[in-house]
């Protein structure tokens, strides 16, 4: 795993970034930021982490377009248990990159055709939360 920068100082509820990684495997949904028109906008997307990035299907041409430029995006996932009052908060931000064909066949053999692009994770930061 290559090293990522952090942000911040850190503090007891601050998480590694190995957990962080560990964390965002067991959830399915993230959120994509990025730039549209000038403006902030938001992007839920099915996700898998793919050793230290964070792979996600294409879901139109602006999003493969951002992709072959090497946009910067945010990308952020969670978990709350309202039950239990906690629960965990992880964003990494990173350029993003177009999944050549042979391996996104890997990735997701059931999305044939399906283009998938990449967010190279380069600033990772997580904590828990008390909600």
């Amino acid at each position: 795993m290559r090293t990522v920068r952090r942000c911040g100082p850190a503090g007891p509820d601050l998480l590694e970034d190995r957990e962080c990684l560990r964390l965002l495997r067991t959830v399915p949904v993230g959120r994509v930021v990025f730039t549209r028109g000038g403006l902030p906008a938001v992007r839920v997307v099915g996700f898998r982490v793919d050793e230290d990035t964070i792979v996600f299907v294409a879901d139109d041409e602006e999003g493969i377009l951002a992709a072959l430029r090497g946009d910067v995006v945010a990308f952020e996932a969670d978990y709350l248990d309202a039950d239990q009052h906690v629960g965990w908060t992880v964003t990494a931000v990173g350029h993003l990159s177009v999944v050549p064909p042979d391996e996104a066949l890997v990735l997701a053999p059931a999305e044939p055709g399906r283009q998938l692009i990449r967010l190279g994770v380069e600033s990772l930061r997580g904590h828990r939360l008390l909600v």
